[in-house]
């Protein structure tokens, strides 16, 4: 896996512009923050962003896969603003379920989930070695 970033870019806090992969795709779905009972924990953004990393390692282990092997990801969140104030613990939690790892991402405000109470959706694609 190779990152790509255009010359005299600024360098992206934590993100990638491009990932460059071979290998094996495994597309993980939308993953909520609730546990394997789709049991809602928190109403803590933070927390939800926890939990749903958690689920989208959990499909990734059930592949073979390891977070390192994720080339891209996409969060779909009901509040920027939430986003924004929790940022800094929304950032601790990412690096203890992803670890210093940094694909392609995308985030998107959006109207709502259909997981009553959900705060935070994220979908995933890895590139598992040859």
């Amino acid at each position: 896996m190779r990152i790509v970033q255009p010359p005299g870019w600024p360098r992206p806090k934590g993100y990638a512009n491009g990932v460059l992969a071979r290998g094996q795709l495994l597309f993980v779905a939308g993953q909520v923050g609730w546990d394997e009972t789709e049991t809602f924990q928190s109403e803590l953004f933070s927390h939800q962003v926890e939990q749903a990393l958690k689920n989208v390692v959990a499909v990734l282990s059930e592949a073979g896969a390891l977070p390192q092997h994720i080339t891209r990801m996409t969060w779909y969140v009901t509040d920027k603003q939430e986003y924004l104030e929790q940022s800094r613990a929304v950032g601790d939690a990412y690096r203890r379920v992803i670890g210093q790892h940094y694909p392609a991402m995308s985030l998107v405000e959006v109207a709502g989930l259909v997981e009553e109470g959900g705060k935070v959706e994220i979908e995933a694609t890895a590139v598992i070695p040859d």
